[in-house]
């Protein structure tokens, strides 16, 4: 059987900068390598959380036209943090978009759905 290890996720973001910010703002999140491709019209920048090897892929293509549509397909991004109403509390104050308190995950007691600037739901999760 073939073993595998999880390295990164991919997604698409409208405006790099924005989203950079949000990332280091929100989770700290930060950059831990970039890959311009002008020739291909495209940056890649991937992130990392201080704590595992696993990179988050900023794909971004230059000039978009608009906001990408995330579809029906894709579900989210899940985190853990030490203290889940810190965490909350904090995003409702830098004024990102965040969801109520939900349960009953296996292993979780809780968790929240907070949105990232491109649509993305990231689950932040209280590590037990």
């Amino acid at each position: 059987m073939v073993q595998c290890k999880m390295v990164h996720e991919m997604i698409r973001v409208y405006d790099l900068e924005r989203s950079l910010k949000f990332y280091d703002d929100a989770l700290g999140m930060k950059e831990s390598r970039r890959v311009e491709k002008p020739e291909g019209k495209f940056t890649l920048v991937y992130l990392r959380d201080g704590e595992s090897d696993f990179e988050l892929e900023l794909t971004y293509n230059y000039d978009p036209e608009k906001p990408y549509d995330l579809g029906t397909g894709y579900g989210h991004i899940a985190v853990y943090v030490d203290d889940l109403e810190l965490a909350r509390k904090e995003h409702e104050e830098a004024g990102y978009t965040v969801g109520p308190f939900k349960g009953l995950t296996e292993g979780v007691k809780e968790y929240y759905f907070l949105t990232d600037p491109d649509g993305y739901q990231i689950e932040v999760m209280q590590r037990k």
